[in-house]
């Protein structure tokens, strides 16, 4: 750009405003005049010529010069168009040009000049030029399915030219491309940050024992970055099955006995050991504390292992109270921390969604219900206002059916649910031929509304998952190749022995 600058003043610097030679020319001179004084200071423009051809123009006689045409360059593609048309648009960039008479303001406008053609040059794409070319030949500006909408608005805009000449039909097109454009772009973005850890490893530049909390930090966020970080990633997804799995046998009634309780504890005390060393690693390798609260899996991890401190806790508490309280006191303290340990230990059940670390499907299909959420709640709108209507309607029909189950409104909410849902327990059912119809409609309306979202949600589901697993298979093939650096290494050493001749002497 600096020299371009340089090379535009060097060709206003040698203009000749005050010529006196150009009273007496012949119209044939005045066609043919260049209105600069020396055209050796005017670099050629050989892009699309070689030497030779450059040393032959020189040999040549000056080319006749037409006032009513304009000479476009763009891309290394020539163009003449009629300076009349051009100054029709006269807000465009090329009817400016049409119409200034000053070279400076017209070098102003195009990106080079060849004095000896008489061409203005654009560095710009030539292929969407044509479509301008067009419009200021037809008047009607047309846009092609195949071209990209931002680098068309983009040129559109270069070239002054306004989105309105086109067509009323070209234009809606190119908005809903513009906006399928924006919104991929929008949707790559936030799978980036999906895939992506909250805190990058050089945030620890500079900070209180940063190599130290950037390794633990590896180990514990990014799987990938070694061995032992994929084999903790691991390992906490099977502590999560074997809590699981503790839990579910805890309740089994040939598990309830002394050893099996035991057992159970043993293997709950080992997995909240593990859960809680897990999660004050993550808590020191944190950059910011207020980040690490924020984030929605360190608030699961934190469920995680609450209910095991809690019930402790309450297990202390209760030997305390039978201290110092009365049989009776203490016979109902016992029933209330009972309710509540069953309701902790409840809790634990949330421990199955610290899978969603580590395993690609959750993640990519709480994704999906986050961008999906408008057509989620659409869904259960529908489905509420038809729990509401064919409630009424089965109320109507059959309230003054003896024995029957419809006594009001709310209790035949259950039914209609269940119907919308094409479940049908068969617990309730209508007795008269009204109602039956009503719940064929009833059924009719659930298999329609269930298979409207189905396509939308698996679509959207398959097209991220196949994202997140691309990216991951990526990461896994980089660790890969790491690990196998040393057979490469070793292989290597061993290929160039055998090939030595010295080797077989």
């Amino acid at each position: 750009m600096r020299q371009q600058r340089t090379r535009r003043a060097s060709l206003s610097a040698s203009l000749k405003i005050r010529d006196h030679r150009g009273h007496c020319r012949s119209p044939e001179e005045e066609e043919s005049y260049i209105p600069f004084a020396q055209d050796s200071l005017v670099r050629q423009w050989n892009s699309m010529q070689n030497v030779a051809d450059g040393n032959q123009e020189k040999s040549q006689t000056p080319i006749q010069r037409n006032k009513y045409l304009l000479n476009i360059n763009v891309g290394g593609k020539l163009f003449q168009i009629a300076c009349k048309v051009l100054a029709q648009y006269p807000i465009t960039r090329l009817g400016k040009l049409a119409l200034y008479t000053d070279p400076v303001k017209k070098l102003q406008l195009c990106d080079d000049y060849l004095v000896q053609k008489n061409e203005y040059f654009f560095d710009r794409d030539p292929s969407i030029f044509h479509y301008i070319f067009h419009f200021y030949r037809s008047g009607v500006l047309w846009v092609m399915d195949e071209m990209c909408p931002s680098n068309f608005v983009e040129e559109i805009e270069y070239w002054g030219i306004h989105l309105k000449y086109s067509q009323r039909c070209c234009r809606i097109l190119l908005e809903e491309k513009r906006d399928e454009v924006s919104e991929y772009l929008k949707i790559e973005k936030e799978l980036e940050a999906e895939l992506e850890p909250l805190e990058s490893g050089t945030q620890f530049d500079g900070k209180f024992l940063g190599q130290f909390r950037k390794m633990v930090w590896n180990l514990i966020e990014n799987p990938y970055s070694s061995v032992p970080a994929k084999i903790i990633a691991v390992m906490s997804s099977f502590f999560v099955l074997i809590s699981i799995v503790g839990m579910t046998l805890s309740t089994v009634e040939e598990m309830k006995n002394k050893t099996g309780k035991m057992w159970m504890e043993q293997m709950e005390m080992i997995c909240a050991i593990f859960f809680t060393s897990e999660y004050l690693m993550r808590l020191i390798s944190s950059s910011s504390f207020k980040n690490f609260l924020r984030a929605a899996f360190n608030a699961i991890d934190l469920v995680a292992i609450l209910p095991f401190y809690i019930q402790i806790l309450f297990e202390n508490l209760d030997d305390g109270e039978m201290q110092y309280h009365e049989e009776l006191h203490k016979v109902e303290n016992v029933s209330k921390l009972g309710k509540v340990l069953k309701l902790i230990k409840l809790m634990r059940i949330f421990r199955i969604l610290k899978l969603a670390r580590h395993s690609t499907g959750l993640r990519a299909f709480s994704f999906t219900m986050r961008q999906c959420y408008q057509q989620v709640c659409c869904l259960l709108l529908f489905i509420a206002m038809g729990v509401f209507t064919f409630s009424a309607l089965i109320h109507s029909v059959e309230h003054d059916v003896p024995g029957t189950d419809f006594t009001s409104i709310p209790c035949a909410w259950w039914w209609a649910a269940v119907s919308l849902s094409t479940v049908g327990y068969g617990d309730t059912v209508p007795d008269t031929v009204l109602g039956r119809m009503v719940a064929f409609v009833c059924i009719s309306f659930g298999i329609i509304l269930n298979g409207m979202p189905i396509s939308i949600l698996y679509n959207k589901f398959s097209d991220y998952y196949a994202k997140l697993k691309a990216h991951e298979m990526s990461q896994s093939l980089q660790l890969s190749r790491r690990i196998r650096l040393k057979q490469r290494v070793l292989r290597k050493f061993s290929e160039c022995w055998r090939a030595d001749p010295r080797y077989y002497r």
